[in-house]
Parts: C-alpha cells; sequence; structure tokens
C-alpha cells in the first residue's frame, strides 16, 4: 500500500481546471489562459493588503532601530528574495548588510538549482545563525507551499534570537500561523501548469517583496515625493538619473546639475539640501542628519507642488 503524498492537499499542487487543455491551445489561447491566471494572482495580492502594510510597519520599526531585513527562501522563492536585497544598495543607497537575502544551496543555487537543498532544516537553521540574529532584525520566510523544511529551519532560529517574523505563502492553510508574527497567505490558486510555483505563486510573492521594501525606503526617508533621492550614481546611467532628479528638485539646469553632484560628493539628497539652503557639504550633511535623512524635513519644503506642476497639474492621488 503506498503512502499519501504530504504534498498532494496543497493548493500550489493542485490541478488547475481552467487549463486542462493547454496542450491543444494555439500560442495566443494559452497567453489568454495565462493572462486570465494573472489577474486571478493580482485580486489575491490585494486581498492581503492590510497585512502587507502590517508587515511594511514591522519592517520600517525594525529598520530604524538598527535592525536588519533578511529573506529566507529556497528554489524561485530564495532567488526572489535575493534579487529583492541585491537591488538595495543602489536603488536606495542602503549598506549591503541591511537588507540580505539567504537562499537554500547558497550562492551556488542561484543560477542553477541545487537539488535538495530546500530540504534541509539544519542548514536553513545554520544560515540563520552565521548571521547572528538579534531581536531588533526581521526576518522574512518565503515560501510557495508554507512548507519549505529550509526555511522552517531559518525561522526557527531567528526566532530563538527574539527577532521578529513574517512569513510570506501561498497556501492559505499553512500550518505556521502560531510560530510567526505575521502571516502574508497568497491564496493564488493553482498554477496553469499544476505545481510550476514559478508562475502565478512567484509574481504574487515578487510583488509583495516589492511591496515590503519599497514601502519601507519610502517611510524611512529614501525617497523625496517620488524621487529616488538615495540613487547611487556609480553608472553614467544612474548619474544621468541622479542629474535629472536634481534638476527636478531644484530646478537648476543639467550641468549646473553635474557640478553640484560633484561639490556633494555624489550625494543628491546632500546636494538637494547644499542647493535649497546655500549650505556647504558638511552643514548640509548634519542638517541631513539631524532630519533623520528625511530632504522633505531638511529643506523645510514639499516637492509635491513642484512634481504636480511640472507634470501639469495631475490631480492628487487618492488618500
Amino acid at each position: 500500500m503506498s503512502l499519501p503524498s504530504k504534498w498532494q492537499q496543497l493548493p500550489t499542487e493542485a490541478i488547475n481546471p481552467a487549463s486542462l487543455n493547454i496542450d491543444k491551445l494555439a500560442s495566443a489561447d494559452i497567453i489568454d489562459v495565462m493572462l486570465a491566471e494573472d489577474r486571478k494572482m493580482l485580486a489575491a495580492v490585494s486581498r492581503e493588503r492590510e497585512r502587507i502594510a502590517l508587515a511594511v510597519d514591522i519592517i520600517t520599526q525594525a529598520l530604524r532601530k538598527g535592525g536588519r531585513l533578511v529573506f529566507i527562501g529556497a528554489g524561485t522563492s530564495g532567488r526572489l528574495g535575493v534579487l529583492e536585497a541585491a537591488e538595495m544598495p543602489s536603488t536606495f543607497g542602503t549598506q549591503p548588510q541591511l537588507v540580505q537575502g539567504l537562499m537554500a544551496g547558497g550562492k551556488a543555487a542561484w543560477l542553477q538549482a541545487r537539488q535538495g537543498s530546500e530540504d534541509r532544516y539544519d542548514a536553513g537553521a545554520r544560515a540563520v545563525i552565521r548571521l547572528r540574529p538579534s531581536k531588533r532584525d526581521v526576518f522574512v520566510g518565503v515560501s510557495a507551499s508554507g512548507t519549505t523544511p529550509f526555511v522552517r529551519g531559518g525561522l526557527a532560529a531567528a526566532r530563538n534570537t527574539g527577532a521578529r517574523i513574517v512569513f510570506v505563502t501561498c497556501d492559505p492553510g499553512a500550518d505556521l500561523q502560531t510560530f510567526v508574527d505575521l502571516t502574508i497567505a497568497l491564496g493564488v490558486g493553482p498554477e496553469v501548469i499544476a505545481g510550476s510555483t514559478r508562475l502565478k505563486a512567484a509574481s504574487a510573492t515578487k510583488l509583495v517583496l516589492n511591496m515590503l521594501t519599497t514601502a519601507t525606503m519610502i517611510r524611512t526617508g529614501k525617497t523625496y515625493g517620488n524621487l529616488m533621492v538615495d540613487v547611487q550614481p556609480t553608472s553614467e546611467k544612474l548619474k544621468d538619473r541622479a542629474r535629472r532628479i536634481l534638476m527636478i528638485a531644484t530646478g537648476i539646469d543639467y550641468e549646473a546639475a553635474g557640478r553640484l553632484l560633484k561639490r556633494a560628493r555624489g550625494n543628491v539628497k546632500v546636494a538637494i539640501v547644499m542647493q535649497k539652503t546655500g549650505l556647504p557639504f558638511p552643514r548640509a550633511s548634519a542638517r541631513l542628519r539631524k532630519a533623520n535623512g528625511l530632504v522633505r524635513e531638511a529643506v523645510g519644503e514639499d516637492i509635491e507642488p513642484r512634481l504636480r506642476e511640472l507634470l501639469g497639474a495631475v490631480p492628487p492621488a487618492r488618500e
């Protein structure tokens, strides 16, 4: 007598009735089926809006107190966490250790699957312990199925140190509800290819991780209005973006923006404060620090009216 599968009842493993005949469809019809399923995915993310916002508040509070944000996952879920962490320094000027991603199989698994690594509970625990977690940190476990041993081991180790725990899963019935501080359960339903969680599950997860990091960075002063003022001008494209941000924020021309950026040692936020206040670099830097990195507070000016003027008086967004 064969033993029942412990994965059989997972929603991420279910057969999707909308795609039973997908192997007989023309290419355009396959795309239509996938688009229809992705619309369900967006609805699933929307249903978790309040929990996502609460997670942002938890992470924001932790970072303000000197904590870190760490994603932990395996396979596609792990890669999404690593990707999110990798984008933070260049986009928001963060230190590499502030937002990190742990993945089953380590760096070798980023580009090529390491089969079986996700099944190692102990490896997840060791990966977290190596980071020396503390109660100031937030760990976000990412597991489409909600059952990944590597993720569970890592979260257990983090929990033992008093770190806050957020769990992102695509199984609303995941049994970690009492183990974590907050669960974001994305009920995306079965994939068009049964069990292929690189599809809707991954798309929903990517949206949530984008929201967690972006909203947290906004809350901690990494933008001025919706301008990326902590961008690191490390490439020609980013140097150009930094100049254009200065032009928008201060009204100076492109060449002047380049000279200002140089005097500000490549720091866009300090450059804005220098231009708006007339202060030299050291005093502008000090003023920005006193304002906790918030450009609006440092210069005493809301940029929204200027942005609306530049865009042609676009109506305000719904509060």
